[in-house]
C-alpha cells in the first residue's frame, strides 16, 4: 500500500520533451501539457521505409540516436545536430503530398516525409544506409488513440510516443534502484535513462505504482498503466554506448 504523503511534499522537479522519438531530451523550466502530452513531444520520428507500412526506429535498434540533439525553431522548423555533422534544418510545413504510411507498435498512421536530405543526414548520424531511414512528421490531421483497455473512455491520444501522452517517474524510486544495484552517488544511474516527461520528488519509492491521479495548476493526469522498461534504459543518453545490462 502507498505511504501517507502530503500533497504539499510532492514537487515536479523535472519536465522534458523529445521532439524526435528516441532523440535526446530537452529540459524545460515550464511546459504546456496538452491532451497529446508535453507540447511538441515526439512529433517527429525515424522510420525504416522498406517494410510497408514503414516501421519506427528507436534507440532499441540504433543507440546512437541518443547523441542526436533536436529542437523546434520559432517558425516550427525542425533542427537536428550531432558532433561531427553539419546541422540539419527541415523547413515546415512539409509538402502535403509527401505522405507515408508508418507503424508505431500496433498503430498505423499517415505521416509527412521530410525528404531525401533529411534521410541522408540521419543515415550518417545513426550509421544506416540512406535507403534504410526516413524522417517523418506526425500528420496534423491524424489522431492516434491510446489503448482503450487502459485509457478507457478518456479520449486520450498521442503522437509518436510508445503508447501514452506522458511518462511520470519518481526520484525516490530511482534512488532505491541505485541502492539495489550497489551504485554510489558518483556512479548512480541517471534519470535520463528512463526518458521521463515529468519527474516527481517527495513520494516514497514506488508509490507512483499506486497513484490514480496527479493534479497541479490546471493539469490533471490519470496514471492508467505502468511502463514496462526496455533496452533503452541500458543506453548511456550522452554517449549512446551500452556498457552493461543494468538496470534490467
Amino acid at each position: 500500500m502507498p505511504s501517507e504523503t502530503s500533497s504539499d511534499d510532492v514537487k515536479v522537479t523535472g519536465l522534458f520533451s523529445y521532439p524526435l522519438k528516441s532523440g535526446r531530451g530537452i529540459a524545460h523550466e515550464s511546459a504546456s501539457i496538452l491532451t497529446t502530452g508535453v507540447r511538441d513531444d515526439r512529433t517527429w520520428m525515424l522510420v525504416d521505409p522498406r517494410p510497408s507500412p514503414a516501421l519506427f526506429i528507436t534507440q532499441r535498434e540504433c543507440p546512437a540516436m541518443a547523441t542526436i540533439t533536436t529542437a523546434l525553431l520559432p517558425d516550427g522548423s525542425f533542427h537536428a545536430s550531432q558532433p561531427g555533422l553539419d546541422d540539419l534544418i527541415v523547413r515546415v510545413p512539409l509538402a502535403a503530398t509527401a505522405l507515408r504510411k508508418v507503424k508505431v507498435w500496433r498503430s498505423d498512421v499517415v505521416a509527412l516525409d521530410a525528404g531525401d536530405a533529411a534521410s541522408a543526414w540521419f543515415a550518417a548520424a545513426v550509421g544506416l544506409q540512406p535507403s534504410a531511414v526516413r524522417l517523418v512528421q506526425f500528420h496534423p490531421q491524424q489522431t492516434r488513440m491510446c489503448n482503450t483497455f487502459y485509457a478507457r473512455d478518456s479520449g486520450a491520444h498521442t503522437f509518436f510516443a510508445d503508447g501514452y501522452p506522458v511518462l511520470v517517474t519518481n526520484e525516490s524510486s530511482l534512488s532505491d534502484l541505485n541502492r539495489r544495484m550497489g551504485r554510489s552517488a558518483e556512479n548512480a544511474l541517471p534519470m535520463n535513462r528512463f526518458r521521463p516527461n515529468i519527474v516527481l520528488s517527495g513520494l516514497p519509492a514506488w508509490d507512483e505504482d499506486h497513484i490514480a491521479m496527479i493534479e497541479t495548476d490546471h493539469v490533471t493526469l490519470k496514471l492508467v498503466k505502468p511502463c514496462t522498461r526496455c533496452p533503452i534504459t541500458t543506453t548511456d543518453q550522452l554517449t549512446g554506448s551500452r556498457l552493461s545490462e543494468e538496470p534490467l
